[in-house]
This record gives structure tokens, C-alpha cells and sequence, in this order.
């Protein structure tokens, strides 16, 4: 199996990129991470790349031509898949272009319900049943792209934004892996 030479973008923990990396060491999981991206220095995320002797480039993007630094490296390490994990920034149309269909994300909510931030708390606020976690392509529109994968659960009457934002990752760590198996299946 040919694997992509992916990039994973980061901005805070990084357990979807640890997870990430687990996975793709697996023969038949269909991605390769050859870089990591961060908008945040500080980003914990970035101690699994280093563990794991994965390229990584972090990025201010305070600077006008940060999105071209980014393109540049993707292009010297060979990138033909992105995934956003907990990447904070809205990605330029440009961007986009040069990347259609195969940049993914993932979101901790069953979209096209709750786009955006704050998702627990408008989940518990709407008095929602169910929730879960969304893998989608990614598009002009914030957490507007074509679904790709979804995974919920039924929220107890005791789950907090604490309880929902843990049981919402581990149906992540299946879901993301799950959904890039399911984009290079059907290629």
C-alpha cells in the first residue's frame, strides 16, 4: 500500500495527532504524517511529533504570508493530505484551492448542528439527547464541508461540559481514523 503524505495542523493537547500517529504505523492505515503544523508554540501537541521524530513548523500567524510559509513545506515534504486536529484557524479560500478535497476535520458535534466554539455548552444549554463527533472535508464555509463520518452518543442528565468533552474524544480516536480509512477506500 502507497501511504499519502499527510500533515496534521495542531493547536493545543494534540491527542487526535497522537492518536494519529498510533494509527499510522498500522501496514494498512493509508496515511504517512511527514509534518505537523501548529499556530501555537506552546502547543503540547508538539511533544509528539518530537517523540515521534516527525518534521514539525510552527507558525505566527500574526505574519501576512504565514498560509504561504505553510504551503511551501507542504510542498518540500510531498503533501497530499491535511487533517485539522484542534487547529484554531479558519483556512484561507486560497488555501483551499490549492488543497480541495483533501483537507479534513474533525468537530465535537453531530453537524451541521453546533458549528463553531463552545459546543458543550450549547449542547447542554439546547437540552440536546445525543451528540458526538463529525469528521468532514473542508470547505469555504466554518464546519460547513461535506460530512464524511459521524459517531454519537446519548447524553445522561448528569454529563457536564467536562463529561461531554471526554466521551466526545474517545469516539474521536475512532472516528478520525475510521473516516480517513473510509476517503482512501473509496478512491
Amino acid at each position: 500500500m502507497v501511504k499519502k503524505n499527510t500533515c496534521i495542523f495542531i493547536s493545543g493537547k494534540g491527542s487526535n495527532l497522537k492518536n494519529l500517529i498510533k494509527r499510522s504505523r498500522d501496514y494498512n492505515f493509508p496515511i504517512k504524517i511527514k509534518l505537523v503544523v501548529s499556530d501555537n508554540k506552546e502547543a503540547l501537541g508538539l511533544n509528539y511529533a518530537k517523540k515521534n521524530s516527525i518534521p514539525f513548523l510552527i507558525v505566527n500567524t500574526k505574519s501576512s504570508n504565514y498560509e504561504n510559509i505553510i504551503l511551501q513545506n507542504l510542498k518540500k515534504y510531498n503533501i497530499s493530505f491535511i487533517c485539522l486536529a484542534g487547529y484554531m484557524r479558519i483556512i484561507s479560500k486560497n488555501f483551499l484551492i490549492k488543497y480541495r478535497k483533501k483537507i479534513i476535520n474533525i468537530h465535537p458535534s453531530l453537524l451541521p448542528k453546533f458549528k463553531g466554539l463552545n459546543t458543550f455548552s450549547r449542547i447542554l444549554k439546547n437540552k440536546e439527547k445525543k451528540t458526538g463527533c463529525t469528521v468532514h472535508f473542508v470547505n469555504e464555509k466554518l464546519d460547513g464541508g461535506a460530512i464524511i463520518y459521524r459517531k454519537s452518543f446519548f447524553i445522561n442528565r448528569e454529563d457536564d461540559e467536562q463529561i461531554l468533552k471526554i466521551k466526545t474524544q474517545r469516539l474521536e480516536y475512532l472516528a478520525f481514523p475510521e473516516a480517513i480509512i473510509k476517503i482512501f477506500r473509496n478512491n
